[in-house]
């Protein structure tokens, strides 16, 4: 484990008990401000996560996975299908006319064990973009399943991180199209994204 993850994970739980520990941990990683970085890889991402305090849904549970297993607590992680014109979110005019034309999306959540039952945990959105209609967790009980950010098509789930990478590599999750188009579509998306958040949080 990196040393910022160990020292963070250090800082988090001092002096709480395991239940409190793990809602700590969830709250801390769900608040992390959600900004599409381009770091998924599940060593680096975690990292840059904590370096830079944002990213997406691959480092924010690929680190809650870490810190889960720390706690002695088994983990798996599920892929969610979905597409960001089917999430019930006020757009702004200009990601509106984008969010319809984007491929299929594998979002990625964790399922903790905890009290002998497989939990999903989904700590995506930081709070404030609740009030342009995320779906924030805001307080988890520490036992029972959170909502899942995005409206899923499915659920895949993988036993480790290597059948997480595995699935993206699949066929199964090729994009409809390869080309270029959609590539500057969807880096468009993100970049405009990452900018309406800023203001939703800036207020």
């Amino acid at each position: 484990m990196h040393k910022i993850i160990l020292k963070t994970f250090t800082e988090w739980t001092k002096d709480l008990d395991l239940k409190e520990s793990r809602i700590k941990i969830f709250e801390n990683i769900r608040d992390i401000p959600y900004v599409v970085t381009g770091i998924t890889d599940p060593e680096r991402g975690p990292v840059e996560l904590l370096l830079q305090n944002k990213g997406t849904c691959s480092p924010k549970h690929f680190l809650l996975g870490m810190m889960y297993q720390k706690l002695g607590i088994p983990v798996k992680y599920g892929s969610y299908p979905f597409r960001w014109g089917d999430l019930n979110v006020d757009y702004p005019e200009n990601l509106k006319k984008m969010v319809n034309k984007l491929p299929v999306t594998p979002h990625l959540a964790l399922k903790a064990y905890i009290n002998n039952m497989w939990v999903l945990l989904d700590a995506t959105w930081d709070p404030p973009l609740k009030k342009v209609g995320f779906p924030v967790n805001e307080k988890w009980d520490g036992f029972t399943d959170t909502q899942n950010a995005v409206p899923a098509t499915e659920e895949i789930i993988h036993d480790s991180i290597e059948e997480r990478i595995e699935f993206l590599e699949s066929d199964s999750t090729e994009q409809e199209s390869d080309s270029t188009e959609q590539d500057e579509l969807i880096e468009k998306f993100c970049n405009e994204l990452n900018r309406w958040f800023e203001e939703v949080r800036s207020g």
